[in-house]
This record gives C-alpha cells, sequence and structure tokens, in this order.
C-alpha cells in the first residue's frame, strides 16, 4: 500500500546502545566487542549483549558484574558523548528532511511528508535511512506512524521487545497497536507506575478507559496530554534541529589504525555528517580538508594533513565517496592513527540541477569534472595537467602545461594565422633518417602542405631558424616536421627532426 504524500509521516529512531556505542562500535563481530558495560555511580546503565547473556542487567553493581564476568571493559558514562553523538546522527539525518528533531530517551524525529516522492518511498527512505545509521556505527530501531509521540513510542518498543521496528500508517491501525502498549512506555509514567498498576492499568487501553477527571486528579495532566498527543489528539511542538554554520568533525578510532585504507570505514561515518551539513545548508562543497591524529604525550606525533580539492563543487556521496577511498589508498602512514577530523574548507550555493532536452554527446560536463577529480586523487596534484599555451612563435615555449587546479592564464589566439599545430608535442624533437632524399620515421613520409618558417630566440639566445612542414606515413598517420635551416651551405643533405604527431 502506497501512503498518500500530503498525510504526515514521522520517522522515529531510536539508539537503544548510544551509552555503550560511543565507546564501542556495532561493526565488528561480537567476539570482538567481548563483553562491556557502562556504569554510572557505580551502577550499570548499558551493556553489550554478550553481558547480558552473562547474566548482568540494569541497576547492578560493578562489583556483581565481576564475578559474573571477570574479563568485563567498564566504561564510565560520558553525557557531553552522547549528546555529541546524538547531534552528529541528526546532522547526517538532515540530507532527509530539513525537519530533524532531537527526542528523549536518546531518540530522533523526522517529518518525512515532504520526503517520500524524492527517495522513492517510505521502504526505500527508511532502507536508506538505516544504512547511513549503521555507517554512523549506531544500532537503532526505527518506526513511522503519522504522528510523531506515536512513532517514537513504537520506536522504544521495539528496542524494549530486541525487534527492528514497525509502522502504522494510518490512525485506525495505530490506534489499536497502541492500545497494547505497557502504560511504563510513555515517558510521564515511571512515577505512577505503582499507582497505576495498583487500579489494574497495564496498557494504554486500561488508561483511557479510566475517568478522565479522576485521574487528572490522581495523576496530573501531563501523563493525559502525553496519552492524547500519542493518538493524535493533541498537537505537539517541536525544536529543529539546526546544523552550525561551519563544519567540522571529528571521530575517535576504538583501535590504533595501522594501514590507511583501513580508514574508509571511519571517514565514511564522517562523510554521513558532511552530506546531511550540505544539504541542510543547500551547498556544495570544494576543498575539504582531513586531519589524521597518532600518539598523544610525550611520544606525540604531528598529524597527517591532507587536502581535497574538488575541480567542481559536489554533495554526491557516490563521487565523494570515491574520492576518499582513492586518496586514502596511495596515503603512506608514518605512525599508526587515533583519531580523524574533517573540516570544510570552501564551499559554494549549490545550483539547481537542469534537465536539457538533448543531453550532451560524450557524457556531462558534470561527468567530466567528476573523471579529473578521481584523477587527482589517484595520481595528484601535479601530474594531472592542463594546456596553458604563451604567446610565443617557439613551439617548446608556447605548449606549456600547468596543474588542473591552478587558474588558466588569458591568452588570446591569433586567429590571422592558418597554420595548423598539433596539441601533442615530443619532449624532444627525434632526429629523423634520410631514404631516398626524405624524412623516414616507420615509413617514408610524404610532405603534405606548405612551409611554416619559423625564426625566433635571439633575444634569448636560444635562436631557431625552422621550416615546420605536416607530414603523413603509409598508414595515413599525421605528423609534425621540421628541416632545420642550413647554415651550411655545403652541407648535403638537410637535418629532419619529428617534433610532434596530430590526433
Amino acid at each position: 500500500m502506497h501512503p498518500h504524500t500530503h498525510h504526515p509521516f514521522w520517522i522515529a529512531i531510536h539508539l537503544p546502545l548510544l551509552r555503550l556505542e560511543v565507546f564501542v562500535k556495532p561493526w565488528f563481530d561480537a567476539e570482538e566487542l567481548a563483553a562491556s558495560v557502562v556504569l554510572s555511580q557505580g551502577r550499570v546503565v548499558a551493556m553489550s549483549a554478550l553481558a547480558h547473556q552473562a547474566g548482568v542487567c540494569t541497576g547492578m553493581r560493578t562489583g556483581g558484574v565481576q564475578m559474573l564476568l571477570p574479563d568485563v571493559r567498564c566504561f564510565q558514562r560520558d553525557v557531553q558523548k552522547e549528546y555529541a553523538a546524538l547531534n552528529a546522527v541528526a546532522t547526517a539525518l538532515l540530507q532527509y528532511s530539513p525537519q530533524v528533531s532531537l527526542a528523549d530517551d536518546d531518540s530522533i524525529l523526522i517529518d518525512i511528508s515532504a520526503s517520500l516522492s524524492l527517495f522513492g518511498g517510505l521502504r526505500t527512505l527508511r532502507k536508506r535511512i538505516q544504512g547511513t545509521l549503521q555507517t554512523l556505527g549506531f544500532s537503532a530501531t526505527t518506526s513511522i506512524a503519522p504522528v510523531a509521540r506515536a512513532a517514537w513510542l513504537l520506536a522504544r518498543e521495539a528496542a524494549r521487545k530486541k525487534r527492528a521496528g514497525k509502522h502504522a500508517l494510518h490512525l485506525k491501525k495505530l490506534s489499536r497497536r497502541l492500545d497494547r502498549l505497557p502504560v511504563g512506555l510513555l515517558a510521564t509514567a515511571p512515577p505512577l507506575l505503582d499507582l497505576l498498576q495498583g487500579i489494574a492499568c497495564y496498557s494504554f487501553r486500561d488508561l483511557r478507559q479510566l475517568p478522565r477527571p479522576g485521574l487528572q486528579r490522581r495523576c496530573g495532566k501531563a501523563i493525559l496530554h502525553e496519552l492524547d498527543q500519542a493518538y493524535g489528539e493533541q498537537s505537539e511542538l517541536h525544536q529543529w534541529h539546526v546544523a552550525s554554520p561551519e563544519f567540522k568533525a571529528r571521530i575517535e578510532l576504538p583501535d590504533r589504525i595501522e594501514q590507511a585504507d583501513a580508514l574508509l570505514l571511519y571517514a565514511r561515518s564522517l562523510l554521513a555528517q558532511l552530506l546531511g551539513w550540505l544539504a541542510s545548508q543547500q551547498l556544495a562543497v570544494t576543498h575539504i580538508h582531513m586531519e589524521l591524529f597518532h600518539e598523544r604525550g610525550r611520544q606525540a606525533i604531528p598529524p597527517t594533513l591532507f587536502d581535497l580539492q574538488l575541480a567542481q563543487a559536489c554533495w554526491q556521496e557516490s563521487h565523494l565517496l570515491s574520492l576518499f577511498r582513492e586518496r586514502l589508498t596511495q596515503l603512506k602512514l608514518d605512525a599508526a592513527v587515533i583519531s580523524m577530523m574533517l573540516e570544510v574548507k570552501q564551499t559554494i550555493q549549490r545550483q539547481a540541477q537542469t534537465y536539457a532536452l538533448f543531453p550532451e554527446p560524450g557524457g556531462k560536463a558534470e561527468d567530466h569534472q567528476r573523471l579529473l577529480e578521481l584523477l587527482l586523487a589517484r595520481l595528484g596534484d601535479e601530474n594531472v595537467l592542463q594546456s596553458a599555451p604563451q604567446a610565443d612563435h617557439r613551439p617548446e615555449v608556447a605548449n606549456n602545461w600547468i596543474s588542473i587546479m591552478k587558474k588558466r592564464p588569458a591568452f588570446e589566439r591569433d586567429n590571422s594565422r592558418t597554420a595548423l599545430r598539433p596539441d601533442w608535442l615530443l619532449p624532444q624533437a627525434l632526429a629523423l633518417e634520410i631514404r631516398q632524399h626524405r624524412p623516414y620515421y616507420r615509413s617514408e613520409l610524404t610532405i603534405i602542405s606548405a612551409a611554416e618558417r619559423i625564426e625566433a630566440g635571439w633575444w634569448h639566445e636560444q635562436v631557431q631558424a625552422r621550416d615546420y612542414f605536416m607530414a603523413t606515413d603509409a598508414s595515413q598517420v599525421r605528423y609534425w616536421i621540421y628541416r632545420e635551416r642550413a647554415t651550411d651551405p655545403d652541407a648535403d643533405e638537410p637535418v629532419w627532426f619529428l617534433h610532434g604527431i596530430f590526433g
């Protein structure tokens, strides 16, 4: 069934293991994760699956955990890391909707009503969001509903039951699903649980069947207000997440990384945040700066720095990822990396995409620019060149090349000249054999043009006195050859050279 896009739809993302996953990422196998717990004031507030299987539960003291698991890894809860992680996730999710809001209990809400057509429907959009969360290194449950509070409740219930999450697209189905939820799932319910269970009120249905005036006197207005919001009978206010005006993101690596290509996994996490930031600002990036940090303290080593200069502004994930992959594959590390930082140095306003009725032959200009950027990442700025001709009669001087990243100087072509010259000159002119009084290269060369006489360079003491000709061989390949002007009138044969090849 395809929902109508004019109806509101919310996707709720709950991160049940955020407190643990700010320290240990779920990119690895369970065996590599080992048993880990997060402690706050000496009690367990989060645990890995292996710790749970061993009998560890929330609220257990450190001593009890160590009795069950002598080799347990203990982390002290870090609220600042959790807040920074939630903001990083929210920034990354801005690529799917500008309306992203942080919610209670390590959750995020996204209004996707206007995003469904753009991303190909609910199923595709949900899959992409889950892929982004996996790239960021967080386990998540997701639920979709026409009401934000209801989606939030369903996502948390899915985490409680160890399920991926469900969606209820219509209010009738949503009401039936909400009726079955345990009353303790409401954010306002925990202080009232003993009272509610004492009057046999266990589910949302039970709570709604109680007389409202009496329930309000005994429990207050807040729980009724939250219940009405869940069923879509009360409006909600949301504070939208606003991305920073400048982009700088850092990630701490779980281990020392020795090989540069192994850093791509973590670079993708930074890239996901960058994509959300670019989408929220409607920007395209032209210059990215990356720093790879090594040892700290007494054995501190300066960070490894590299930049990605883009020939054309970009905001597409596939293209940026390919550039990162090429650069990291070519990078040689002097020491192990312990953290990474990505910073945007230069952006431009994103241009709206245009669709031509008749596409350009040979591909679009954007495809050409992406090829150049891929070559830059693979070969380096100094090895990808563009022509920058200079105003000089001497071919060696006029045929100048500079890096593709440099701005080509202004050059006015002399339209009065009719002589053709090849774009490809040999680095050094090649002396030709003379057979039967004619120049020879692979076969006998036949001259097919009048002479172009060049006499120049006397002011630099590099005098050239040459007659240039176009010539063809037996395979009809065209060459640019020249004959040195005879300075010795008694010379038997003129000296011929191959200087260029026509395309």
